[in-house]
C-alpha cells in the first residue's frame, strides 16, 4: 500500500461491458437501485437518473430467476434509449438466479457467505478438516458451472463478502473476524484463478470502519502473497444518512483510497440512490488531488503493522493522551462563540483574544505572547518559539508543529518537557502522508508526547468539509494516531466543524458521543419506507448516547450486519417489522405503524433508556 507517498495500487483489469475496471482506468463510481426489479418502467427510469448523476455501474437486486431474467428487459430498454452503462445483478442465496443473470447483464455479484453455504444462524458448529474440505468442494461444484456461463457471455463477477453474512462454516473456524472474511473471499478467488477466469472484482464490506479497513488491508496483503491483483470495490455498509452517513463513508473508503487501494466505490447512503454519486465523486476527486505530490521522505517505525493497528502509547498531560478519549479543540480565533450543546468541545482556541473576556467555564488555548496566568488558560506556541516553552510555568502547554519542524532539537525539547502537547499540522498536498511521517518519526525517536491532529480547510461546501476532514483525520485515527482533533475551516459556521470532529471520532470508534445508527441504503428487497422510518427512529432515540441501533430493510444482511448493534429494526415482510436485542429476534412481525413505539418500549424494558 502507498503509506507515505500516494500511489494507486496496480490491479489487474476486469472487463465489465464497455467500462473496464482496475489497471490504469479511473476509479469508478457506482450505486444500487431501490425499486423493484420487476417494475421495468421504474427500474429503467431510476437507472437513467443514476447514470445522469454519474453512476458508471448500476446494480439491481435479483432475488430469483424471474428478476434475473427481467434484467435483460431493463438492459434492452436502456440500450434503446442510448444508455450502455453496465448493469450488475446482486444475488443472495440463489445460485440459479446468478446463472440466469449472467446471461443478461455485464456483471453479477455473489456473496460467498450465502452462495452455497447454509444461511447464517449464529450457531457455532464444529467442522472436522475433512468436513471443511468437503464443503469447499461443494462450492467448486456449484461455482465452476457459473463461471463457465460467465465466460460464454463475457460477464464479469464481483465476489462480495459482507461482515454480516459470513457462513456458519467460516464462523466456526475463524469467528466474526477480518481473517474469516478474507478466508471466505480467498476460497472463491482461488477457484477463479484455477479456472482461468480473470474478470473478477472483490469487495469486503462492514458497517464498522475499523473492521472494514483492517480487512481490506489484510486481503490485499493475502492476495499479494499469492500473486493476485484483482481490482477492489470499496464501501461501508449501512453507513446511514445525512452527516453521519457521509462522514462514516469517507472515513472507511477515504482511508483506503489514501492508501492507494480501490478501483470503484459506492457511498451507501440511506437516501435516494442518485444522491450517492455526487458524494462519491467529491471524495474520489479530493483523494486524487494528491497525485504526483512532492515526495515525502520518511521511515516506518519497526513493528508498525497497518493491518493490526492499536492506539499509539503517549504520556498523559492533564487528561490528554494515554487511554483518555481523544479531545476536541474548536478554533474560535474568528470570534465566533456560538455552540451546539450536543457537540461541545473540550477546549477552544482563541488566538490573540484576551482570556479575561471569556467566562471560566471554557478551557482556552491562547497564543503564548497573549497568555495570562489563570486556571483555565493554556499557552499555545509555534515552532519558532519552542525554546521559550521552558519559561512558562504551566501544567499544560501546546505547540503547533509540522513534520519538517521535528528536528533533533525539537524532539529533545518534546521529550524533556512533560507538560507539552503537540498540535500536529501540515501544509503538504498529501497531508495524510506528511502527518503519518511525523507520527512515525515520534515513534522512532521514542518521544511519547501527546499529539492532537490539526487541519486547515477553506470550504463553503459543508459536504466537502465533512468528506475531506473525515478522510484525512479518519486515516490517522484508524492507524492508531491522534490524542485529539483540531479542525479549522474558513467558510462555514464553526459549530459545523465541531460536529465534524465528533462525527469522525464516532465513526472511527475512538470516542462515542451520540447514538449510532447502522442503517442500510435500501434496495429492491427493502420492505418499508426506509428514509421515513430512519427519521422516526432518530427522533425517538437520538438522545441515547452510545447506543447502537440497526435499521435494516430486510433479513438478507440485516441480522448479521447489525450484529454488534444493541437493538435492531428489520423488515420481516410487507408492512411488518421484527425487533432484535443484540443478535436475538425478540419480537416478530409487528405492524410497521407500531414498530417504533415497540422499539422504544423494548429499550426501556432492558434498562437502556435515559430521559
Amino acid at each position: 500500500m502507498a503509506y507515505f507517498n500516494y500511489n494507486r495500487r496496480k490491479s489487474s483489469v476486469a472487463r465489465i461491458g464497455d467500462t473496464p475496471m482496475g489497471g490504469e482506468n479511473p476509479i469508478r463510481i457506482q450505486s444500487m437501485a431501490n425499486v423493484s426489479t420487476m417494475d421495468t418502467e421504474a427500474a429503467v427510469a431510476q437507472a437513467i437518473r443514476m447514470i445522469e448523476a454519474g453512476a458508471e455501474y448500476v446494480r439491481f437486486t435479483a432475488q430469483g430467476e424471474r428478476e434475473a431474467r427481467n434484467l435483460g428487459e431493463i438492459r434492452r430498454q436502456l440500450n434503446e434509449q442510448g444508455y450502455t452503462t453496465p448493469l450488475v445483478a446482486d444475488i443472495h442465496f440463489n445460485p440459479k438466479a446468478a446463472d440466469a443473470a449472467a446471461c443478461e447483464v455485464e456483471k453479477v455479484r455473489i456473496n460467498p457467505g450465502n452462495y452455497v453455504d447454509k444461511v447464517k444462524t449464529f450457531s457455532h458448529l464444529e467442522y472436522t478438516d475433512e468436513e471443511y474440505a468437503a464443503e469447499i468442494e461443494k462450492i467448486r461444484e456449484r461455482f465452476v458451472p457459473f463461471l463457465n456461463i460467465c465466460k460464454a457471455h463475457g460477464t464479469a463477477i464481483r465476489i462480495g463478502v459482507n461482515h454480516g453474512s459470513l457462513s456458519d462454516r467460516i464462523m466456526s473456524r475463524y469467528g466474526d473476524t477480518p481473517e474469516g472474511m478474507v478466508a471466505s473471499c480467498m476460497e472463491f478467488l482461488r477457484i477463479c484463478r484455477e479456472e482461468n477466469f480473470p474478470d473478477v472484482v472483490i469487495s469486503i464490506k462492514a458497517s464498522n470502519t475499523v473492521v472494514m479497513v483492517k480487512t481490506v488491508r489484510l486481503l490485499v496483503r493475502t492476495m499479494e502473497a499469492e500473486d493476485m491483483h484483482y481490482p477492489l470495490h470499496l464501501g461501508v455498509t449501512e453507513a446511514g444518512d445525512g452527516e453521519d452517513g457521509r462522514i462514516k463513508s469517507a472515513v472507511g473508503i477515504g482511508t483506503l483510497l489514501c492508501d492507494g487501494i480501490g478501483d470503484t466505490i459506492r457511498v451507501s447512503l440511506s437516501e435516494d440512490p442518485e444522491a450517492e454519486m455526487p458524494v462519491a465523486r467529491k471524495l474520489v476527486d479530493y483523494i486524487r488531488e494528491r497525485e504526483n505530490h512532492r515526495p515525502i521522505e520518511a521511515v516506518m517505525a519497526p513493528g508498525f503493522d497497518a493491518v493490526a493497528t492499536s492506539r499509539r502509547t503517549s504520556r498523559v498531560v492533564e487528561g490528554i493522551g494515554g487511554t483518555f478519549p481523544p479531545v476536541v479543540i474548536s478554533d474560535r480565533s474568528n470570534g465566533d462563540f456560538e455552540f451546539d450543546y450536543l457537540s461541545l468541545p473540550d477546549y477552544i482556541y482563541i488566538g490573540k483574544e484576551d482570556p479575561d473576556n471569556l467566562p471560566d467555564n471554557f478551557r482556552l488555548l491562547v497564543d503564548a505572547h497573549f497568555w495570562k496566568e489563570r486556571p483555565n488558560a493554556y499557552p499555545c506556541f509555534i515552532a519558532s518559539e519552542a525554546e521559550e516553552l521552558k519559561d512558562y510555568d504551566c501544567p499544560l502547554k501546546f505547540i503547533r508543529l509540522t513534520y519538517m519542524d521535528l528536528t533533533d532539537r525539537m524532539l529533545e525539547i518534546l521529550r524533556a518537557d512533560k507538560s507539552v502537547v503537540v498540535l500536529l499540522s501540515t501544509h503538504h498536498r498529501n497531508g495524510v502522508g506528511s502527518q503519518r511521517a511525523a507520527m512515525h518519526k515520534l515513534l522512532l525517536s521514542g518521544c511519547d508526547v501527546p499529539v492532537v491532529l490539526h487541519r486547515d480547510f477553506r470550504e463553503t461546501d459543508v459536504e466537502l468539509l465533512q468528506l475531506k476532514s473525515a478522510a484525512d483525520f479518519g486515516t490517522l485515527l484508524l492507524d492508531g494516531f491522534g490524542d485529539g482533533l483540531m479542525l479549522h475551516n474558513e467558510g462555514c459556521e464553526t459549530v459545523i466543524s465541531d460536529r465534524c470532529m465528533f462525527g469522525i471520532l464516532q465513526a472511527t470508534r475512538a470516542r462515542i458521543s451520540k447514538t449510532e445508527y447502522i442503517s442500510c441504503p435500501s434496495c429492491g428487497r427493502t420492505l418499508y419506507d426506509l428514509q421515513t422510518t430512519i427519521a422516526r427512529v432518530k427522533e425517538a432515540t437520538s438522545h441515547l448516547k452510545g447506543l447502537k441501533i440497526g435499521i435494516m430493510g430486510c433479513i438478507v444482511n440485516g441480522p448479521g450486519e447489525m450484529a454488534d448493534a444493541d437493538y435492531g429494526y428489520v423488515g420481516a415482510g410487507r408492512g411488518q417489522i421484527s425487533l432484535y436485542k443484540g443478535k436475538e429476534c425478540v419480537l416478530k412481525n409487528i405492524p410497521e405503524e407500531d414498530a417504533v413505539e415497540r422499539l422504544v418500549q423494548l429499550i426501556k424494558e432492558n434498562g437502556d433508556w435515559v430521559n
